[in-house]
């Protein structure tokens, strides 16, 4: 099975686009959960909250997605 790994950047934000499962898109997601799953996971605190940039748009800055990762024992955080 070949495995793709996403190429985080240094610094910077995500959108949970880009960390998550989304349908119809074609590349692999960071962490291969559902939205619904990601999202209940910051309710429960499993997950970080991100950062409030707007009435409806959230973004999480890589170092914490990098953290949640090597957590979750994923490969090259």
């Amino acid at each position: 099975m070949n495995q793709v790994f996403y190429q985080l950047p240094e610094a910077g934000f995500l959108r949970l686009n880009q960390i998550v499962k989304v349908p119809g898109k074609s590349e692999p997601p960071i962490i291969p959960i559902s939205r619904t799953s990601f999202l209940n996971g910051i309710k429960s605190g499993k997950y970080p909250p991100g950062i409030l940039i707007s009435e409806r748009t959230r973004v999480w800055p890589v170092e914490d997605i990098k953290k949640l990762i090597a957590e979750l024992g994923g490969a090259n955080a």
